[in-house]
């Protein structure tokens, strides 16, 4: 597993830590009770319900080991203790596209990232080509889409 660390905000680590709790506490148990009752069916090597019941068991055990590890790793930042007017992670960036239109985006890390909401990883073209300019700078982001300009208007961390 990587070593590096993996920046997200303080809401981002509490729904990890949500979720592995609820891996733990609920689909867990769940899975070995389903395993149990499968097995009191007989001939295992016929036995779909046990076989389904095994390989979800491998999929919440992989699930905690990767989220345990994103939470080992995290790097958690609260962005109202930032400031400054250059983009970093964390911080919320108002665009103008080439018509003028406004588009706001926050940097988050991946977990956390959903751009129909203005939250974008720190990973993505837009996010890296923001990132380390200030208000004022213009950027390019190649997007399947094409080409996109965008000036920076306002960097904010809230």
């Amino acid at each position: 597993m990587a070593t590096e660390k993996v920046p997200m905000l303080a809401e981002g680590h509490r729904k990890l830590s949500d979720e592995v709790r609820r891996l733990k506490t609920i689909e867990r148990p769940a899975v070995i009770d389903a395993i149990e009752e499968a097995r009191a069916h007989g001939d295992l090597s016929e036995n779909a319900e046990y076989h389904a019941a095994k390989e979800r068991q491998g999929q919440i055990e992989a699930m905690i080991a990767d989220i345990e590890d994103r939470l080992s790793r995290a790097m958690v930042i609260d962005p109202a203790e930032l400031s400054g007017d250059k983009v970093v992670f964390g911080a919320t960036v108002q665009l103008l596209d080439e018509d003028d239109n406004k588009k706001v985006y926050q940097l988050v890390g991946e977990t956390e990232a959903d751009a129909s909401a203005g939250r974008i990883s720190y990973n993505s073209p837009l996010a890296r080509a923001l990132i380390g300019r200030t208000v004022g700078d213009e950027v390019e982001v190649t997007t399947p889409a094409g080409d996109r300009y965008y000036e920076i208007a306002k960097v904010e961390f809230k």
